[in-house]
């Protein structure tokens, strides 16, 4: 239950689709990184998402996330066609082998914009409940613990006071569970593992302030 804020978790949301931890979290899935629409993704299934992405639906609901739809949205059955349509290129792949990232319903998605590529990996732990275990960007690659939301913040210089003034605004609005430090490219990578999800005004100001952030929920 330490995975699970509340039985709700459990039963999963009001969805489009059999099974919420194939549909609704794959949802979540395919909606982490939000900030710009990608040009190309690349999806790679492992054990149980591999044999039974087709049945469950969770093609349709990586797509939808990538267009942002909520788990309930009606128009999630025709989210690739929707996709092809705004120029996305999006695959498939059903991989052998068990999963990089310990877990039976798991889904590895690149995805690129032409200038840069994100790696996310993440795995359904069931009632639209989603972990994101792997990112790799600008040639870091964290291997994450936990349950979504959390923000992550790049700086370019050590010893930021932002980071410290972001560091007491998240405990403050959302409580801050663990703060990790990564080593990038022309500075470091900063997860902030938060407890509740972000109001969107407190996000907002947030994004306004600490330029480049990324909320991940």
């Amino acid at each position: 239950m330490a995975n699970y804020r509340s039985v709700f978790d459990i039963i999963g949301p009001v969805m489009v689709g059999p099974s919420s931890s194939h549909t609704a979290g794959a949802v979540a899935i395919g909606n982490v990184i939000f900030q710009k629409t990608p040009k190309k993704v690349v999806v790679h299934y492992y054990e149980s998402f591999a044999k039974t992405h087709r049945g469950h639906g969770t093609d349709f609901a990586i797509a939808g996330g990538l267009l942002g739809m909520a788990p309930d949205d009606e128009r999630i059955p025709k989210a690739p066609e929707m996709v092809a349509k705004a120029g996305i290129k999006l695959r498939f792949v059903e991989e052998e082998g068990p999963s990089p990232i310990n877990h039976p319903n798991t889904a590895i998605i690149d995805l690129s914009d032409g200038e840069k590529q994100i790696t996310v990996g993440g795995c359904s732990i069931g009632g639209g409940t989603i972990e994101i275990r792997l990112i790799e960007l600008q040639g870091c690659k964290m291997n994450l613990t936990g349950p979504l939301p959390m923000v992550l913040y790049q700086s370019n210089e050590k010893n930021n006071p932002l980071v410290s003034q972001l560091n007491e605004l998240l405990d403050q609005e959302a409580g801050l569970q663990k703060l990790q430090k990564w080593p990038v490219a022309n500075g470091e990578l900063y997860e902030f593992d938060i407890e509740k999800y972000l109001a969107p005004d407190t996000l907002a100001l947030m994004q306004e302030k600490f330029k480049g952030i990324i909320y991940l929920k």
